[in-house]
């Protein structure tokens, strides 16, 4: 910590350092004394594999929306003495934000209003965002929301997996084939300038917004997968986690519901900031976002467990296929309520 701090001209006997939140991804801790207050986090370089890319990512972002919407809430980090977004030391990349005072995050969304204040945010950081030439970003995950290769990657687990988990898994299986449709269509989305790249945050789980006491929402954090990318991420994204009262981790298939006044928390909270910047097309889409994220969700659990758990890991027997069966009954929950979330699109 010494070497991590003085690179922040902090003087690490005058802060208090603690371990904060329960982020499964990056190490996350609370600097502080009575003046100061930083969130400071380890990057997973397991997983970006170029962290560099992130902290230039996260720097022209800043730059840009200091000229362009200084009033906007916008988590840069803080730059250390050597002007840069990052240190690196021994034990891996580190970064320095401020700590928003009077703010906090929320693991699980349980009313309607919280899941129309992150959908606000999240549109609000993409709209803000729509001048930006988006070009200019690096690729922090490459091949992130690919569907077109999570298809290929599932096609070749079926040839080369685990024959015995094949068999086992043969009504998954049947299913994800099934609804091969859902990769056709995003594969004419690629090629339709109505849909436009935009600068997209691709992990819109509620706990990647920061709430005020009143829980409105006061801005989008872990900018570590912003990526030029299409809506559909981050409007799928939040229908994904946000629907069903239950996460992807639920063993018992009936508790998976999907809840209409969530559905049109998220679709009134999206277009309260990206109605005019949205084409029809676009638009007319934004049900398929869901099943996008859906569908691609429990191809990816069901092809890691055809190759014995080798990308997400395991804590039980079967801990893949469960998930991959949860995404799918999600999935279905989701195409039943179709024609009632057209209807409620207004």
């Amino acid at each position: 910590m010494e070497k991590i701090l003085s690179a922040y001209n902090l003087l690490p006997g005058q802060f208090i350092v603690e371990t904060f939140g329960n982020g499964l991804i990056n190490q996350t801790w609370r600097v502080k004394n009575s003046q100061d207050d930083f969130i400071l986090q380890k990057i997973n370089h397991t997983i970006f594999k170029t962290p560099e890319n992130i902290a230039h990512n996260v720097r022209i972002l800043a730059d840009y929306l200091s000229l362009q919407h200084p009033g906007f809430l916008f988590a840069a980090p803080v730059q250390t003495s050597r002007n840069e977004g990052m240190v690196y030391v021994n034990e891996g990349y580190f970064r320095l934000t401020p700590y928003v005072k009077g703010s906090h995050t929320i693991d699980v969304v349980n009313k309607p209003e919280q899941a129309y204040e992150a959908a606000k945010k999240f549109a609000a950081f993409t709209r803000v965002l729509s001048g930006f030439p988006v070009e200019q970003l690096k690729i922090t995950l490459p091949d992130f929301h690919n569907l077109s290769l999570r298809y290929e990657q599932f096609n070749q687990a079926l040839k080369t997996g685990d024959q015995q988990r094949i068999q086992q898994s043969k009504e998954l299986i049947d299913f994800i084939i099934l609804n091969k449709s859902i990769v056709d269509k995003y594969e004419e989305i690629l090629q339709d300038p109505a849909f436009k790249r935009r600068v997209t945050h691709h992990d819109t789980k509620i706990s990647n917004v920061l709430f005020d006491d009143t829980d409105k929402g006061l801005c989008v954090i872990d900018l570590d997968t912003v990526m030029p990318g299409y809506y559909i991420s981050d409007a799928g994204d939040m229908m994904r986690t946000y629907l069903s009262p239950v996460s992807e981790e639920e063993k018992d298939f009936s508790k998976i519901q999907v809840r209409e006044e969530y559905f049109t928390a998220i679709w009134k909270g999206y277009m309260s900031e990206m109605g005019t910047e949205l084409s029809a097309e676009e638009k007319d889409h934004f049900i398929y976002a869901g099943k996008f994220m859906i569908y691609m969700q429990a191809m990816r659990f069901l092809t890691d467990h055809l190759n014995n758990d080798i990308y997400y890991g395991a804590t039980y027997k079967e801990h893949n296929l469960v998930r991959a069966g949860n995404q799918a009954m999600l999935l279905k929950k989701v195409m039943e309520k179709e024609k009632i979330f057209r209807q409620l699109m207004v």
